[in-house]
Formats: C-alpha cells, sequence, structure tokens
C-alpha cells in the first residue's frame, strides 16, 4: 500500500497532474517546454520533475544542458491504468485543452527559426 500511497501523494500537486497531462500527449517534451507552457520557473519545473522521475513515472534524458522527460510507466502496470484514467478525466477538462493548445503553439513556434522571443530563448531543439 506504501507504493500506492506515494502514487496518489504524487498526483496531488496540480502542478505534477499538468505536467503528466502535457507529456500523456508527447513522446517527450523538454523542461523548456514545460517552463513556458505552465509559466513556471526551471527550478520549479525540475522539482516537480524529480519528483515525478522518484516515482517512477517518467524517465529523463539529457541533451546538452537541457532535461527531455517522456512518460515511463510499464504496459498495463496499475500505474499505467491510472494514468489512462487520469487522462479520461482530465480530457473533458476546459483547462486541460487549454494546456495542451498552448502546448502546441509553444512547439510549433519553437520550431521556427526566431519565430519569436521564447523560441529564440530556448536552446534545446
Amino acid at each position: 500500500m506504501k507504493k500506492q500511497a506515494q502514487f496518489f501523494k504524487g498526483l496531488a500537486d496540480e502542478t505534477r497532474l499538468k505536467i503528466l497531462w502535457l507529456l500523456m500527449g508527447q513522446e517527450e517534451l523538454c523542461v523548456c517546454d514545460i517552463m513556458s507552457v505552465l509559466r513556471i520557473t526551471q527550478s520549479k519545473a525540475s522539482r516537480h520533475l524529480r519528483y515525478l522521475y522518484n516515482l517512477g513515472l517518467v524517465t529523463d534524458r539529457r541533451e546538452g544542458v537541457w532535461m527531455n522527460y517522456r512518460l515511463s510507466v510499464a504496459p498495463d502496470s496499475p500505474e499505467d491504468k491510472q494514468l489512462k484514467l487520469l487522462a479520461e478525466l482530465l480530457g473533458s477538462r476546459p483547462e486541460a485543452q487549454v494546456l495542451r493548445d498552448r502546448l502546441e503553439q509553444w512547439l510549433s513556434a519553437k520550431n521556427q527559426p526566431i519565430a519569436s522571443e521564447r523560441a529564440a530563448a530556448c536552446r534545446c531543439s
């Protein structure tokens, strides 16, 4: 039961829920992507990502000075089933769709050469 309690404790934070929601729709995201979309600092993003990493929900990959994260749960595991239920619940929430839209806008701008100040500031692509 301790493992499940830790899992649910991890989900009990709004920022971590938002991060998981963003990662559910992408293969991988850089810390700068999460920072921009959630409008949080690098230290806050990294702290929450490390928490999710320690729970075994995400894995990381270094690319230069940036860290990239992706979901990392075994298919059909209890965690996978719970994250699928979470995705179903969040999918109907307007604020969750706003986050996904913001992410798509950010990724689109980031992939264009100096399309905006935010894209120019991001050095992870």
